[in-house]
């Protein structure tokens, strides 16, 4: 009888509870939907809820934004699973290990608005969580819900503060009208205009790396990632589009079938319209549902029509309004019946997460990379972000496979400074998305990049083994150096120049006033070999360097640089010290063009770069007062990718030409290229296409498609010659994998060709048309061109992309300080 009665109790007290708690529209004072809701504003919503039902609402702060805003997750469940939370996320993980378990709750994470601007997201996620601690919290009682209500802080803040800011009041729903149309300066990306939802894998972002911290510590069954797309399409959801990775699993392929039904028993029941099966695939690796399906979950992308363009209230083309009423209701029915398929597949989910864990039959079991040992320690890095275990080879020999440099199957050579990486642990699908060297397309119309592959990423020598390679398990020791041979008296301290930690000691060495030579032949000096690049730190340089030796220590311990020490300036061989080719570095004041014409995620990776990887200091010039300025304050000057057809007219490339003339350098990438040659612009020349004259019966209007692909290139990679006596190449081998995003091409330079493609090239990775590969023979990567006393450097692939292929980096810092 004290039982019974005390259940009663317990089932009043939630009811009441229930009742208490506000919704949305009651906490903020306005309906939900008719405002948008500023980040404080929804912390302040959830840190509510968390304090009005604590037993079934559990928050935390996962990190901070670059901009200091909070990251949240919320776990939302029913009282007993929220008071065993921990106990439910150990089971679960035991099953990822192989172990016995009592895993039987389903987990489902909810991530919302990884795109700053489509900000339905986040309003959607509060109408979410207040209707599973009320109307639906029978879903709680096998289910535990995490909810990420905003990935992107900086970038939300941006866009409802903009739109607060510029709307009508009350809103106007005409496109045209100014509310409509953000600025260049918009709100989809990050602080550093990265987009989150392309760093899922590579983590260069502050909000990625926290993030996936804790995602490793849950690895859900289901992760959704809510999104908007153009204000004119209708609703997307699972199942996704085709190409589907090979390492994806029937029950994941089945479970998004049996979601998307019930998504749209909801959606026919209101006569929302919806479409399923196109446009967004699973291949990729770095999405927001690609990764987690990688990693076990249903990972999926839901996507609203509306973004930035939709405001409160916006006519589409057919004339109907879409309202963020609208939006939010969608995202609302799909959010919820989610976690209503989800809970009533418990116990489904839990044994096919078991099972994809279990150890697979992939064809090739161990990856051995040798290389640069800075190259190594940065996929060290990643590799155990990811909790991707690894080591380092324990017998020395060789090993035969497929040799990622040749493209053929070869030996290679096994060392204690081999590093392994092996398809049998707890990870292996993930590491062998990661590192096969080609993907396998079931489509080659695919939204993203169709090669990444880690070992073409960083620039390490790799052989896929179909065999097992033992090693022995890397530790996560400090990288430390003793820096006690730096000491006064010396004649000069000796550096290598092949990696980004060189170039990040180079820049800490010039910000610290340090002067720093560098050689342009290799030399040999008391049995030590130096390549081209190397640096050459001379007391003689620094005798009015205040502090010279203490900040020499303290910036080469800081960067574990060991740096070798002669007491001479006589070489073995090469050139001596003083010689005419031992040149003083300058310290370069640096400019980077913003706004319109540049593309804001281009124009991203650099300022990412620079203040994030390089650590050295830019100036940003707005194209609203660029006109103004004068360029002579400036040693170098970097145009982003962008379309410049109309910025670039005759009077500005008069004046860029005018400046570099008088000894500027100009760094030109990508799109900013197009518009630089002819004949009033630089050398720079767009290859001809040679057109195809023969006659052929005209191509059905269904193919089109197929057929535009053809000259098309999705992200591939390719094997460029690379000409290392050049100062924008020190540092590199005779090769270089690029990761080619277009079929932009351009004839070899006069001279200066740093990087390029030859003959016959085919891509080594990913997909490229005929037609395409036909354009691209012959073409410039990298190069520079000498135009009076300055120098113009063309990129025309980027090195920067997204801020992961670390083996193209290098050549952007040579384009900084070993470029006369």
């Amino acid at each position: 009888m004290k039982r019974l009665l005390l259940v009663s109790f317990c089932l009043i007290s939630f009811s009441l509870s229930s009742q208490n708690i506000k919704s949305p529209s009651e906490f903020f004072g306005y309906e939900l939907g008719t405002e948008f809701t500023r980040h404080h504003e929804v912390v302040d919503y959830y840190t509510y809820l968390a304090q009005q039902a604590p037993e079934r609402v559990q928050l935390t702060s996962y990190g901070k934004t670059n901009e200091r805003r909070p990251l949240l997750l919320v776990y939302v469940s029913s009282p007993e699973n929220i008071s065993d939370l921990e106990n439910i996320r150990k089971e679960h993980l035991k099953s990822a290990q192989g172990e016995a378990n009592k895993a039987e709750k389903a987990i489902v994470w909810l991530s919302y608005n990884v795109h700053g601007n489509e900000s339905v997201s986040t309003e959607a996620s509060m109408q979410t969580i207040y209707e599973l601690l009320t109307n639906k919290s029978a879903y709680l009682e096998n289910t535990v819900v995490i909810i990420d209500p905003c990935i992107n802080p900086d970038g939300r803040d941006r866009y409802s503060n903009w739109y607060n800011q510029y709307k009508n009041s009350p809103n106007q729903v005409d496109p045209n009208s100014k509310e409509h149309h953000e600025g260049w300066w918009n709100g989809r990306s990050n602080h550093y205009m990265f987009d989150l939802n392309r760093d899922w894998a590579w983590l260069t972002q502050v909000e990625s790396q926290q993030r996936l911290k804790v995602y490793n510590q849950w690895l859900p069954h289901v992760h959704v990632d809510f999104h908007e797309q153009g204000v004119d399409n209708p609703y997307y959801f699972a199942p996704a589009a085709e190409p589907y990775h090979e390492v994806i699993t029937d029950f994941q392929r089945e479970f998004q079938v049996t979601l998307g039904k019930n998504h749209a028993k909801y959606f026919d029941a209101n006569g929302w319209f919806y479409f399923t099966k196109e446009i967004f695939d699973l291949f990729y690796p770095s999405y927001g549902d690609t990764y987690p399906t990688y990693n076990g979950a249903i990972g999926m992308t839901y996507e609203q029509g509306g973004s930035g363009r939709a405001g409160l209230g916006v006519i589409t083309k057919i004339g109907d309004t879409l309202t963020l009423k609208d939006r939010i209701s969608h995202h609302f029915t799909t959010g919820m019946s989610t976690v209503e398929v989800s809970s009533k597949n418990a116990e489904k989910l839990n044994s096919e997460f078991e099972k994809f864990y279990q150890k697979k039959n992939f064809k090739y079991k161990s990856y051995a990379l040798n290389g640069d040992g800075d190259k190594r320690k940065a996929l060290e890095k990643l590799l155990r972000a990811h909790e991707i275990e690894f080591g380092y080879a324990n017998t020395k020999g060789s090993v035969k496979g497929y040799n990622y440099s040749t493209g053929v199957s070869g030996n290679a050579n096994i060392t204690e400074n081999t590093l392994v990486v092996s398809t049998n642990q707890t990870k292996g699908t993930l590491v062998k998305v990661l590192f096969e060297p080609k993907s396998k397309l079931s489509d080659s119309l695919t939204y993203d990049i169709t090669a990444w592959s880690l070992p073409y990423a960083y620039g390490l020598d790799a052989v896929a083994s179909m065999s097992n390679i033992s090693f022995t398990p890397s530790s996560n020791s400090s990288n430390t150096i003793s820096a006690g041979i730096i000491k006064e008296g010396t004649y000069a301290f000796l550096s290598d120049w092949s990696s980004m930690r060189d170039a990040r000691f180079l820049a800490d060495l010039l910000k610290e006033g340090i002067r720093v030579r560098k050689t342009n032949h290799p030399f040999k000096i008391e049995d030590k070999s130096f390549e081209r690049g190397g640096l050459i730190i001379t007391t003689a340089d620094n005798k009015n360097t205040k502090n010279f030796i203490p900040k020499l220590k303290r910036i080469s311990a800081k960067h574990a640089v060991s740096l070798e020490i002669t007491p001479t300036g006589f070489v073995d061989s090469g050139k001596d010290f003083g010689s005419r080719y031992v040149k003083m570095i300058k310290k370069p004041k640096v400019a980077i063009l913003s706004g319109k014409p540049t593309s804001t995620l281009r124009f991203g990776e650099i300022w990412h770069f620079f203040e994030q990887q390089l650590g050295y200091p830019l100036t940003v010039l707005d194209t609203d007062y660029y006109k103004s300025v004068d360029l002579k304050s400036y040693h170098i000057l970097i145009l982003p990718g962008g379309n410049y057809k109309e910025f670039l007219n005759e009077s500005q490339l008069k004046k860029l030409k005018a400046w570099v003339s008088d000894g500027g350098k100009l760094i030109a990438m990508g799109g900013a290229i197009a518009s630089m040659g002819g004949e009033n612009g630089f050398g720079i020349k767009k290859k001809e296409s040679k057109k195809d004259t023969t006659t052929s019966k005209p191509k059905l209007h269904k193919n089109r498609q197929r057929e535009r692909i053809k000259n098309a290139i999705t992200g591939a990679i390719f094997k460029a010659t690379v000409d290392n006596t050049h100062p924008l190449a020190y540092g590199y081998g005779k090769d270089y994998f690029t990761l080619k995003l277009g079929n932009s091409s351009y004839d070899y330079l006069k001279s200066g060709n740093a990087a390029y493609l030859e003959d016959t090239v085919k891509p080594v990775s990913g997909f490229a048309g005929s037609d395409a590969q036909k354009k691209v023979q012959k073409s410039l990567i990298f190069g520079a061109e000498s135009v009076g006393k300055g120098q113009v450097v063309y990129m025309v692939d980027n090195p920067l992309f997204r801020g992961f292929w670390e083996n193209g980096k290098l050549f952007f810092a040579n384009a900084l300080f070993m470029l006369d």
